[in-house]
C-alpha cells in the first residue's frame, strides 16, 4: 500500500499527452504545487513509466495519442489493478463520446482542454481526498487483522462482525430517528467495526489464549484493552480529523460498557455510551457466544437470543435489542454463510 497524504512529496503524477505545448503547461502548474511529475508523450511510454513507479497513483491522459492512445492506457491501468489510480483524462468540449467512453473504461474524472490552473488543482485535489480516503480504508484492514491474528477469534469473526453491525446500524437508522443514524453513519459503524478489538496487540499470549477461566489480575490486564485500541484509533482521529475514525475511536474504547453502568473501562451508562459502541456490544457478544472459542464451545442461535434477550436493558441498549429481534432471521443468515 503507497501512502498517499496532503504531502505531495508522498505522490507522483503522470502526464501523458502527445502534445507538447499541453504537456509543459500541465508540467508547470503541477509542478507549481509541488507534485513529483512523470512526464510521457504516448500510451505506451506512459504505462512503462506507471508500471516502474509504485508512487505514481494519480494519471492525466489525453485520448488521442500515438502508439497506445488514452483509451488503451485507461483500460491498461485498470486490467493491471496494481494498485489504484486516480485518472484524469484530457477531452475537448464537444467531444462527449470519447469522454463516455473512457470514463466507461474506468476513468474517474475529466479535464476541458486547456486546462485552466484552478480547475486542474481542484481536479488533483478531489482525486487525492480519493485515495487518501482508500488508503485509511486499507489502514483499518491491516490493523483489524493485525489483532485478529493474534487473538483466539480466527475464521470469519471480522466478516460476520461487519454484517452484524451493518443490519443493525441499517435498521436503527430507519426504525429509530431519534437516534440520529443517517444511511452513511450506518455504513461507517460497519466499515471500522472490525477494529473493536484492535487493542489486543498490546495483550499477553498468556491470557489472550489461555484455555481456562482467568484470574482476577488476567482479567483486569485484558479489560485494558479496550482504552488501549481507543488511545491508538482517537491518536489517528486527532491527527487526520477523519469523522469515521471518531466512530473508530468510540467503538473500539466503549463496546465493553453496559448499558446499566457496570461496564468497563468507563463505567458509562444508557445514551452516554457512544450508539456505535452500543451496536458493536451486542454484535460482539453474540458472535463470541455463537463461536467456537479455546475455553468454550458454541451456543446455538436459540440459546444466544435468549441471552440477548434476558439482557435488554442492563447489558445492551433495549432499542439495540429491539432491532436484533426485527432482523433475526438475516443475523441467522450471516452466521451460516459464515461458518469457520
Amino acid at each position: 500500500m503507497d501512502p498517499v497524504s496532503e504531502n505531495s512529496d508522498m505522490l507522483s503524477i503522470l502526464v501523458a499527452d502527445d502534445d507538447e505545448h499541453q504537456r509543459v503547461l500541465l508540467q508547470m502548474l503541477l509542478e507549481k504545487e509541488g507534485y513529483n511529475l512523470f512526464l510521457a508523450e504516448d500510451g505506451e511510454e506512459a504505462l512503462k513509466i506507471y508500471e516502474a513507479n509504485p508512487s505514481i497513483r494519480l494519471v492525466i491522459t489525453d485520448l488521442e495519442m500515438p502508439k497506445m492512445d488514452g483509451f488503451g492506457l485507461v483500460a491498461s491501468i485498470r486490467q493491471q489493478q496494481l494498485r489504484y489510480t486516480y485518472i484524469i483524462v484530457l477531452t475537448s468540449i464537444d467531444d462527449k463520446k470519447s469522454l463516455i467512453s473512457a470514463l466507461s473504461k474506468g476513468a474517474d474524472d475529466f479535464l476541458i482542454k486547456p486546462a485552466m490552473e484552478e480547475e486542474l488543482q481542484l481536479r488533483v485535489e478531489n482525486g487525492i481526498r480519493l485515495l487518501r480516503q482508500q488508503s485509511q480504508d486499507e489502514l483499518i484492514l491491516a490493523l483489524a487483522k493485525l489483532s485478529e491474528y493474534r487473538s483466539d477469534e480466527t475464521g470469519f469473526h471480522l466478516e460476520r462482525v461487519q454484517h452484524y453491525t451493518h443490519i443493525l446500524a441499517m435498521d436503527l437508522s430507519d426504525n429509530c430517528p431519534e437516534l440520529k443514524i443517517t444511511h452513511t453513519i450506518a455504513e461507517e459503524i460497519a466499515k471500522v467495526s472490525p477494529l473493536h478489538d484492535i487493542g489486543k496487540v498490546a495483550i499477553p499470549d498468556s491470557i489472550l489464549h489461555k484455555p481456562g477461566k482467568l484470574t482476577n489480575d488476567e482479567f483486569d490486564t485484558m479489560k485494558k484493552h479496550a482504552m488501549i485500541g481507543g488511545s491508538i484509533l482517537e491518536e489517528i482521529f486527532i491527527k487526520t480529523k477523519s469523522p469515521y475514525l471518531k466512530i473508530a475511536f468510540e467503538l473500539t474504547a466503549y463496546h465493553h460498557e453496559k448499558y446499566n453502568g457496570t461496564g468497563y473501562p468507563s463505567q458509562l451508562a444508557g445514551e452516554s455510551i457512544p450508539v456505535a459502541a452500543r451496536i458493536m456490544a451486542l454484535a460482539d457478544v453474540y458472535d463470541a457466544l455463537t463461536s467456537k472459542r479455546c475455553y468454550k464451545k458454541s451456543f446455538t442461535h436459540e440459546a444466544a437470543r435468549n441471552i440477548i434477550v434476558q439482557e435488554r436493558g442492563e447489558h445492551f441498549d433495549p432499542k439495540v435489542v429491539d432491532s436484533f429481534i426485527r432482523q433475526e432471521s438475516n443475523w441467522n443468515s450471516i452466521r451460516d454463510r459464515y461458518q469457520d
